[in-house]
């Protein structure tokens, strides 16, 4: 079965498979080795094509936050209806909350601004690692819940988008 997983701008239809060893990633006509094993430290090891790469996880629904390399990335699964409201230009993403406990280390937007799907949002730190918070589609900053220093839990309201008005 075929999924959407959006990583930054990009929209990537995958499948994955079981293999002798780990799995297999089907990413158009190409067919990828890939296997994650968990660490004792809270760590994992990511292995795709043979490189293994030691990385930190953390999951909140159907996002998965990956550091490595020194740099934080944000995968996104792709759900079908919410692919369909998107094409209607529905809604389908205003709240945006915590992936993890942490604290904010730096605002970049404040209620009623415009932004851009894929703009910073703010960033956090959260176990010595920041992670960069982007708007998930275009609208307008309805809500900022959050201010400079503030810490907070997994899953917090941090801010609220609203639709862009059209006149």
């Amino acid at each position: 079965m075929q999924h959407v997983f959006k990583l930054g701008e990009h929209e990537y239809q995958v499948a994955l498979s079981r293999a002798r060893q780990g799995y297999r990633l089907h990413l158009g006509e190409r067919s990828i080795p890939v296997n994650l094993h968990r660490e004792d430290d809270g760590s994992a090891r990511l292995t795709v094509n043979g490189v293994s790469e030691r990385v930190h996880l953390a999951v909140r629904g159907d996002e998965v936050f990956v550091h490595l390399d020194g740099a934080s990335h944000t995968l996104r699964y792709v759900h079908p209806l919410v692919r369909l409201a998107r094409q209607r230009h529905a809604a389908a993403e205003d709240e945006i909350r915590a992936p993890m406990p942490g604290s904010v280390v730096a605002l970049a937007v404040q209620a009623g601004q415009s932004v851009t799907q894929g703009q910073t949002l703010l960033v956090m730190e959260s176990m010595k690692m920041e992670t960069t918070i982007i708007a998930p589609r275009d609208g307008v900053v309805e809500a900022v819940q959050v201010e400079k220093g503030q810490t907070f839990d997994r899953d917090a309201l941090l801010l609220t988008l609203a639709p862009e008005k059209t006149a």
